[in-house]
């Protein structure tokens, strides 16, 4: 039984200390740790990545880079119905992506000078995809596809092989859809540190995007004055506001469906319902007797597993906002008028048919998405982290006449004569 997962109706606070801005601490021990390992990486590359492979993945790499030819052999060990999934979302994920990066590019012209806001992709990308025991060929598209639209020209995966020395057939074939130029077989810190800084096989690349656990997480954040990176992703997280209209039994099927990703998530829901509130607190101990990977489940919602009773929407929207969920599900009567006043959210899901697990994979929105309260200051990942904006300015004669008078007298504020007078001296008969 679960009884342990809190049922409330005073707001839970200490949930909310532990997010940030308030709860974000370095551990100086994980970082110490961590910076060792990049050391070993940057000091002696390959032979390190192995050195390291092997000591965490339990496998002697023969080689680093995944051959062609073991590509070609995936497509044999994936089954029809999985390759349509892969298609469908690749291309729901680049419609949406095409559209968005349409709008980037626009002109503006006034008072005879000509604006022009274009993009410029970057060099190249790394993209972290975690595996061993796990695969997640999803996190793949959402990473790779993305970066693709935005015109990436030199894309690399890194993802952690099995004990066989061997990366799921499904993330290969994933890989190959979206034009990757290489997937290394490597995790871990020692991934992050090549992606970073090379090796004699890995290029170091301008850019780190990709979800990973803590030691991933601290690797990105000690690699970042010399790389960019993404948003920090921490275990996955699921918030729901509803009220007296929501229907329990899919509220239950949401937050055990989240508790699955494993140990940090959370599952939470916040209610003006105390019906509601109780009817699921009391399924959600029966479901569990039956649901497929119960022992997860239970754990994480036993340790992070809330349900909170407040007495207004306003009060939920307030919790909601200060919460900054990666997921957030609003199942009210009127779910689109709740979610104008939502500010902080990686993603916001409206209604009973758009459950956190539909957009994981092909819905065309993005699942790498900012966690632990990070929602508050952070979007999810989309073409703009592969992207540059560049402005190209042309005045005429006119345009310049027209600001000559504004860049004196700032130029002169600022005693900064020649900048007036590179400007004045375009006016010399």
């Amino acid at each position: 039984m679960i009884s342990t997962v809190r049922n409330v109706s005073a707001r839970p606070q200490d949930i909310l200390d532990k997010r940030y801005p308030k709860g974000y601490r370095t551990r100086s021990e994980l970082t110490e740790y961590v910076t060792e390992l990049i050391k070993e990486v940057r000091e002696r590359g390959d032979e390190a990545v192995r050195e390291l492979t092997e000591r965490f993945d339990k496998t002697l790499l023969t080689d680093i880079c995944v051959p062609s030819e073991e590509i070609s052999e995936a497509y044999n060990k994936v089954t029809d119905e999985q390759l349509d999934a892969l298609k469908t979302s690749i291309l729901k994920i680049s419609t949406l992506e095409r559209r968005r990066l349409k709008g980037l590019e626009f002109d503006v012209t006034s008072e005879g000078v000509t604006i022009k806001s274009r993009t410029r992709p970057l060099e190249s990308c790394g993209c972290y995809v975690p595996g061993g025991k796990a695969s997640y060929p999803s996190t793949l598209l959402m990473n790779v596809v993305p970066a693709r639209v935005a015109g990436v020209k030199n894309v690399i995966v890194t993802t952690p092989p099995d004990r066989t020395g061997k990366i799921n057939p499904l993330t290969l074939v994933a890989s190959d859809l979206c034009g990757v130029n290489e997937v290394y077989k490597i995790g871990g810190v020692q991934a992050i540190a090549a992606l970073a800084y090379g090796t004699d096989t890995v290029k170091p690349v301008t850019k780190i995007v990709g979800p990973g656990n803590q030691y991933v997480t601290e690797a990105k954040r000690i690699v970042s004055g010399d790389v960019s990176i993404d948003t920090p992703a921490g275990p996955s997280e699921v918030l729901i506001i509803a009220d007296k209209t929501a229907d329990p039994n899919l509220i239950v099927l949401d937050m055990i469906s989240q508790a699955e990703h494993g140990p940090g998530g959370i599952s939470g829901l916040v209610t003006t319902s105390r019906k509601i509130g109780n009817m699921v607190f009391s399924r959600l101990e029966s479901y569990l007797e039956t649901v497929p990977c119960r022992e997860i489940v239970k754990e994480v919602l036993g340790e992070n597993g809330f349900i909170y009773v407040c007495d207004s929407m306003t009060e939920a929207k307030d919790f909601a906002n200060e919460f900054g969920a990666e997921h957030l599900e609003i199942m009210t009567e009127n779910p689109g008028q709740v979610a104008e006043d939502i500010q902080s959210a990686g993603l916001i899901l409206l209604g009973p048919y758009t459950p956190v697990s539909s957009t994981d994979y092909c819905m065309g929105v993005n699942h790498v998405l900012p966690t632990e309260g990070y929602g508050k200051r952070d979007s999810g990942l989309t073409v703009l982290d592969f992207l540059k904006v560049v402005n190209i300015v042309e005045s005429s004669k006119d345009g310049l006449r027209f600001v000559r008078g504004p860049v004196r007298a700032l130029a002169e504020a600022e005693g900064l004569p020649n900048h007036s007078l590179a400007v004045e001296g375009r006016f010399i008969e």
